[in-house]
């Protein structure tokens, strides 16, 4: 329980990896700030613990991400774990991704990172915080049809990089996790039905070595060992939770 008194802020907590975060730090006794944009969604994470409570932002709106980061600090005093978990995916090829897409995907998955990172270093810097960034093995290796997703997820993985560099004589640790296929609605999200994300998961236990695509759950209890003390002299990685997929090559 060392994540008492501790507060973690977590984005994209109303589903998925978020979610399963925001459950995992409650449960570690951490009081969770779960900032969602729809934050009816996470009234259920609620009534399942005393210790999570939502915020609604839109973290592409500047000045709502601004105000989220005034109304957890000024409710709780303090901000000593981000988790950067909100994301989405889309397709388009280098032939047919347009601008707008592109920057759409940009805003979310890298530029609004930048910011709620920006708004929430001088908390970080004062508790010697840390940052776990929620990337992609799409950010490690290279996949057709999802240009501007992998490219975002690329650049995080270098953010991820670069920040913990800057910020190490700080006491400040930036890690990210790279996960494979992992059961959310993130694809569903981006575009599939539900006959083609069936056969998408299906496929996918023929991609990822260990032969299964992996749950939010497992990449959840990696975000909470990089964000612990256990993990306290580790800082820059890019850490694969993938069942294998980094490891193999189109053949």
């Amino acid at each position: 329980m060392e994540f008492n008194n501790k507060v973690v802020l977590v984005t994209g907590a109303s589903s998925g990896i978020g979610q399963a975060a925001a459950v995992k730090f409650a449960a570690e006794g951490a009081s969770v700030a779960a900032v969602a944009r729809r934050v009816e969604k996470m009234q259920a994470l609620r009534e399942q613990s005393k210790n999570i409570h939502p915020f609604g932002a839109d973290l592409t709106n500047e000045n709502q991400t601004s105000d989220v980061v005034k109304s957890i600090t000024d409710k709780f005093g303090r901000i000593d774990v981000v988790v950067h978990a909100a994301g989405i995916i889309g397709t388009g090829s280098v032939e047919n991704v347009s601008l707008s897409d592109w920057d759409v995907m940009m805003n979310i998955n890298l530029r609004s990172i930048l910011q709620l990172t920006q708004l929430c270093l001088p908390e970080l810097i004062k508790n010697k915080g840390n940052v776990v960034c929620v990337s992609s093995v799409a950010g490690l290796r290279s996949f057709p049809g999802i240009l501007a997703y992998s490219v975002s997820k690329a650049a995080l993985d270098q953010f991820t990089r670069c920040t913990a560099l800057e910020l190490a004589a700080k006491s400040v640790r930036v890690n990210a996790v790279n996960p494979g296929v992992v059961i959310t609605h993130l694809h569903r999200s981006g575009g599939m039905n539900e006959d083609q994300y069936q056969a998408f998961l299906e496929r996918s236990t023929t991609t990822h070595p260990l032969g299964r695509v992996g749950t939010a759950e497992e990449v959840a209890e990696l975000i909470l060992f990089l964000a612990s003390s256990r993990a306290s002299w580790i800082t820059g990685i890019t850490c694969s939770i993938d069942g294998g997929r980094a490891l193999t090559c189109a053949r």
